[in-house]
């Protein structure tokens, strides 16, 4: 898998996403409550790592019960580096994993099942969180309505893969080679959900993903606590995981800027001032994506030096 474009495109993403903060410092001072943030900042780094650990068990489980026995330090390995691009529409720069998990036997159509399976859950899992904080009906119906027509989609397309096929006939016989590719792997990977449709494996994935999230979610409220805003623990729970349904439904990379928004109302609506709202969002988005997009690049170079010291492809070609 070729990672120049992702990488340019990540930088420039995080050069804007810098700028806003700039921007945002030099109007409501945000920066000034920061070393507030140093006391408490290693243990939402440590309940982050502890999040990426259950989800990484979730997908072990997975790709366990599909046959698919791997490596479980390099396989967490390979998770992790998927995070290296999840700032991107969707998450799919997640599928980095497929380079990684290839030759541990794990076919690439096999880590896009997975992969799309684990976000039907992710969305499921937050929505069950988020629930605790809505207490408008229309936000709430706004929130169920996206997840129930991004899952509504995925079981339509899993049950009818015959579509996805004749997409890339025609494509493939209008000489669209690479865009018929693309639409054969979706299916496959579509198709590939199939096996996990058992209550065992419905259960496992719904739980831990549950436990995940509620994990980050209970990070931010020792957040919202270690900066003094005093507001319902219910509400402070949920906070997080409505903001990011609402970034996953504005399709911007990662959700960056929208979640970010989004916490700020929230926060707004119990009178938060919006330099503490603003500080809050910020911290709890270092700790989990961009502190999640580090570890990720930690696990890639640890993976392409291991695969260089044994002969492999090395990082000048991956890069390429």
């Amino acid at each position: 898998m070729k990672v120049r474009r992702a990488l340019i495109g990540f930088v420039a993403l995080t050069f804007v996403y810098l700028m806003a903060l700039v921007w945002a410092d030099s109007r409501h001072h945000v920066f000034s409550e920061l070393p507030k943030l140093l006391s408490v900042m290693p243990m939402l780094l440590g309940l982050s790592l502890l999040s990426y650990l259950v989800r990484y068990l979730r997908w072990y489980w997975l790709l366990r019960r599909a046959g698919n026995k791997t490596n479980v330090v390099l396989g967490y390995l390979a998770y992790l580096s998927g995070f290296a691009f999840t700032a991107t529409p969707g998450k799919v720069g997640e599928l980095l994993r497929i380079r990684y998990l290839a030759p541990q036997g794990v076919p690439p159509y096999r880590v896009l099942a997975a992969f799309i399976y684990e976000r039907a859950f992710d969305l499921v899992a937050v929505l069950l969180l988020s629930a605790f904080a809505i207490s408008s009906r229309e936000i709430f119906f706004l929130a169920f309505g996206f997840v129930v027509i991004f899952l509504a989609g995925i079981g339509f397309a899993v049950l009818n893969p015959v579509l996805l096929t004749k997409a890339s006939v025609y494509l493939r016989f209008r000489r669209q080679n690479k865009l018929a590719h693309i639409f054969k792997t979706l299916r496959d990977g579509l198709s590939g959900c199939r096996i996990w449709a058992t209550p065992l494996d419905v259960l496992v994935s719904l739980i831990l993903g549950i436990v995940a999230w509620g994990i980050t979610s209970f990070s931010f409220v020792l957040l919202l606590s270690h900066l003094g805003v005093l507001i319902p623990v219910s509400s402070a729970l949920a906070i997080y995981p409505l903001a990011m349904l609402a970034g996953a439904a504005s399709m911007l990379p990662g959700g960056i800027g929208s979640t970010e928004a989004t916490i700020v109302v929230l926060l707004s609506l119990f009178r938060i001032s919006l330099g503490i709202a603003t500080l809050a969002a910020i911290a709890i988005r270092f700790a989990s994506l961009w502190f999640a997009v580090l570890c990720g690049f930690i696990a890639l170079g640890t993976l392409e030096y291991l695969a260089c010291s044994n002969g492999k492809v090395c990082t000048e070609k991956f890069i390429s």
